[in-house]
């Protein structure tokens, strides 16, 4: 049984150096709660009420910068595994990133591969795929905000065998007139729970909440079970919280292969390969809010 928490920060990001140390005291507050595997949102280190690269760039840190080292002297005094969303900086080149430290240090980054709006014209897309980090704690895939509403990114994380999914995101009101439906959920928390249940993985989602300058953030982090299920949260539109949920990560592959079904080999690969051709971009005619 794994022990996975999700950290849900607000409000204020005055500057780097104050979120960080506001990330690292609820990151303490999560191993003091017993998870093992911790996640926080994305660009965590700044607000998301930016509109430039000059609002970014003075801000962006290489992997060996004060966040990283930060959270891998927390995973070293706790135990912790942490998911965490940087601006991350390498020479010239911008990257809206999530690193995965351990309490032996940096274990790797994953860099977001779909960029929303305004995104594209300060980061670049990650190309290195979605890797699979087998930790001491489960198998573990990353994705970041935006890229959730891309199917084929969780089925090759499914694929690969990853057990549970970290989403550091920013879930915000743009574009939704009505951001919370009558039990406080956003629609991304359907949406993650939808990915829990298709692929029979551990779905965990850390978002900001309240407002962050002229953003409204939703809230709503969650851990998602195998089922569907909420196994924690979602949690309120406001404030700080750390939500934490024992997480059996060998149900992902018990529950993907059975006498009824097998999630893989059931699939059949000739049918799908449009999904791999380029089509001409539809930008333009409308687009969805993270």
């Amino acid at each position: 049984m794994t022990r996975i928490a999700v950290i849900q920060m607000a409000a204020p990001w005055s500057t780097p150096a104050a979120a960080r140390a506001h990330s690292v005291g609820l990151l303490r507050r999560a191993a003091a709660a017993g998870a093992q595997l911790a996640v926080l949102p994305e660009l965590c280190t700044i607000s998301y009420d930016f509109r430039g690269r000059g609002d970014v760039e003075p801000h962006a840190e290489p992997l060996d910068g004060p966040s990283v080292r930060a959270w891998e002297a927390v995973a070293r005094e706790t135990g912790l595994h942490v998911v965490a969303g940087l601006p991350e900086r390498d020479g010239e080149t911008l990257y809206n990133s999530a690193v995965v430290v351990g309490p032996g240090g940096l274990l790797g980054a994953y860099r977001k591969a779909h960029l929303y709006a305004f995104e594209r014209g300060i980061f670049a897309p990650g190309a290195g795929g979605f890797p699979v980090w087998h930790l001491p704690v489960g198998r573990v895939g990353v994705l970041i905000c935006y890229d959730l509403r891309f199917a084929e990114a969780v089925r090759l994380l499914l694929l690969d065998g990853a057990e549970v999914l970290c989403v550091p995101t920013t879930w915000t009101d743009r574009g939704k007139p009505e951001p919370w439906d009558a039990r406080g959920w956003c629609g991304a928390d359907y949406l993650a729970a939808g990915h829990a249940y298709g692929n029979r993985m551990w779905v965990a989602c850390a978002d900001r909440a309240g407002p962050d300058g002229g953003v409204r953030t939703l809230g709503c982090s969650a851990i998602f079970a195998p089922s569907g299920m909420a196994a924690a949260g979602p949690a309120g539109p406001d404030g700080d919280e750390v939500l934490v949920a024992d997480c059996d990560l060998g149900r992902a592959d018990a529950a993907r292969a059975t006498p009824e079904m097998d999630l893989v080999a059931d699939r059949r690969p000739a049918l799908y390969a449009r999904l791999a051709r380029a089509r001409p971009s539809r930008r333009g005619r409308g687009r969805a809010a993270p």
